[in-house]
């Protein structure tokens, strides 16, 4: 099918699904709803919600909603829609919206936007989550998508994202739609074509972090004739920050950071706001992404770090009156060149600007020297609480014994609910010692309505042109509302995808996996659209001599599928499972025609 032929083709398609599905639209029981409108006068652009103008002082995240709603938030933005039923009505109870995103596929994990079945599919899971939540008083727009669009060159992404945006103008009028991309992208291809493509979107979503200070001047120079709110904005991105020697990216402190947001705030929402609806900050919460701190404006414990208060005073227009703790410094006396047993000197420079006592809290991390990508999964890196002896903001750190990156983090906390944190990386010579993977709870749970960490399925093989995995399906699954459906769209060669930990590392090259050791099987249930698809299934993949590579290798071959429902065992007694970074993974050869299988309930049991 050619790209030119898509809109006609799908347009036919979409009519016809539209008819079967429209008979079990759910039942709206939220009460009123709140009507959200844009409106344009001359070259202004204005968000009304109930009438009155609506500027976005939102986050993205849905945690500590009380909090955020106390320091003046009035909104967040979610990826998809899991979990919407309790997170409206407690946004509501806060007095926050909620722009609720609806997740896309994207090409890089497989999704092929020339596959009209699984395109129309996705179109219905939108559509689904629109009709349930339309009226709920909380909704203020509908997030279409996040990063999905690569280069942004390719037209059906951008007709699949319209036909979405167009349907849901059918049935809800009274909220807008927006998409999301990742900065503006080169020659600003990716607005060209969203303004060309996509008419039926009415706001663009914009991600940026080290671009946010010219983004306003950025977009405004492209001409483009749609309003925008920067949909993540916050620290400066571990991809676009000085590295050391050797390789590692170089974290702002957390009182840095806060200048950043703020700026990003003062610069769209403020200095541009005939263009700009406002912004969501990134992260209202914290997670490991590259670091353990990259990106959280909130710590594990719930304490808020400076990005609360620097978007507060922007958000309230006020001082606040209990900042957080200020970190001036952070060093090494040595930070290369060091040996296992060796001891090197931190030093930290931090006050609390009311003059509060402060308690510091040192924690030394291995360093991977993995950089994220899109917000996929990463593990926890491993501590050395017995390497630190520590006095208040003076530390003496003994050198591990094992070479690598590792980095040393401060944590300043004033005792009421105020944080900083800052970070500064050193390098051990010497043979790397291999980190040892977590045990495993079991049952655990690699595929269950979605993917769970710390397996991703990331790893593509064959002729992975051929291969579309649509990981919410609703043909049919065997529990719940999703399955796994897997089309290889090929009549020979072969493919097949493997989940791994972490995502991409097919060498064994890094710290990941789990150990399974008191795994006695993985079971999962399967079965073939037509009957007679033959798929072998497999894990433990990684067979060299890398020092992560896996402690075993089972395989169950050629197993011939049915229509119905079947759960397959493959047994584990027996083998050395103290490391696993290939959890799961199928492959097939070419049958003569295209082979569409179903997956679900994939997980590790004891017994």
């Amino acid at each position: 099918m050619t790209v030119t032929n898509q809109p006609v083709r799908l347009a036919s398609m979409l009519a016809t699904l539209l008819s079967l599905v429209l008979w079990t639209t759910p039942t709206n029981t939220f009460g009123q709803q709140a009507s959200v409108k844009l409106t344009q006068q001359g070259e202004r652009f204005e968000l009304l919600r109930q009438g009155e103008r609506y500027v976005v002082c939102g986050v993205g995240g849905r945690d500590h909603l009380p909090l955020l709603a106390k320091v003046g938030g009035n909104s967040i933005r979610t990826w998809s829609s899991e979990g919407l039923d309790q997170l409206l009505d407690e946004a509501l109870q806060n007095d926050l919206t909620v722009c609720v995103g609806m997740w896309l596929g994207h090409p890089r994990h497989g999704f092929d936007y020339q596959d009209d079945r699984a395109v129309l599919d996705q179109l219905d899971q939108c559509l689904q989550t629109v009709r349930k939540y339309k009226d709920h008083p909380a909704v203020l727009m509908w997030g279409i998508g996040n990063e999905m669009e690569a280069d942004g060159d390719n037209p059906a992404i951008w007709y699949a994202v319209n036909h979405i945006a167009s349907e849901i103008k059918r049935i809800d009028p009274n909220h807008p739609t927006m998409t999301v991309i990742a900065e503006l992208g080169v020659d600003e291809v990716k607005l060209r074509n969203l303004e060309r493509f996509c008419p039926d979107i009415d706001i663009v979503g914009v991600n940026s972090y080290g671009g946010m200070s010219t983004l306003a001047k950025r977009y405004r120079d492209t001409g483009i004739r749609k309003p925008y709110i920067v949909t993540e904005h916050g620290p400066i991105g571990p991809w676009e920050v000085g590295k050391t020697r050797w390789g590692s990216p170089i974290e702002a402190t957390s009182t840095e950071k806060a200048i950043r947001y703020s700026q990003g705030f003062q610069t769209t929402a403020r200095e541009s706001e005939d263009l700009c609806l406002g912004t969501y900050a990134f992260l209202w919460g914290h997670k490991q992404e590259t670091t353990a701190t990259w990106f959280g404006m909130l710590l594990p414990d719930g304490s808020r770090t400076g990005a609360v208060d620097a978007m507060s005073e922007q958000w309230k227009g006020g001082k606040v009156t209990d900042r957080c703790p200020v970190i001036t410094n952070i060093k090494l006396d040595r930070v290369d060149h060091l040996k296992p047993g060796e001891q090197i000197s931190a030093t930290l420079q931090a006050s609390d600007p009311e003059g509060s006592s402060i308690q510091i809290d040192w924690v030394l991390r291995h360093d991977s020297g993995t950089i994220g990508v899109g917000g996929d999964f990463q593990a926890a890196e491993k501590t050395y609480a017995n390497s630190i002896k520590a006095n208040g903001p003076a530390a003496t750190i003994t050198i591990p014994d094992g070479g690598g990156g590792y980095r040393l983090f401060a944590y300043v906390r004033d005792g009421n609910g105020g944080a900083a944190v800052a970070n500064v990386p050193f390098f051990v010579e010497g043979p790397m010692k291999v980190i040892e993977s977590p045990k495993a709870k079991l049952p655990l749970v690699v595929y269950d309505e979605q993917p769970q960490p710390p397996f991703e399925p990331s790893g593509y093989m064959g002729n992975t042109q051929a291969i579309t995995m649509k990981f919410d399906s609703t043909d049919q699954p065997f529990a719940g509302s999703n399955c796994l459906e897997v089309t290889y769209d090929a009549a020979d060669n072969w493919g097949g995808v493997l989940w791994q930990s972490p995502a991409n590392d097919w060498d064994g090259e890094l710290p990941g996996g789990l150990n399974l050791n008191d795994a006695e099987a993985i079971e999962f249930y399967a079965r073939g659209k037509a009957g007679g698809e033959v798929v072998s299934f497999m894990i433990g993949v990684i067979q060299n001599d890398s020092p992560y590579r896996d402690s075993a290798k089972a395989e169950l071959k050629e197993v011939k599928l049915t229509t119905q429902w079947q759960k397959y065992r493959l047994p584990l007694n027996g083998l050395d499972l103290k490391r696993i970074k290939t959890g799961f993974g199928w492959s097939a050869a070419g049958q003569g025609k295209p082979m569409t299988f179903f997956l679900d309930q994939i997980r590790y049991v004891s017994g």
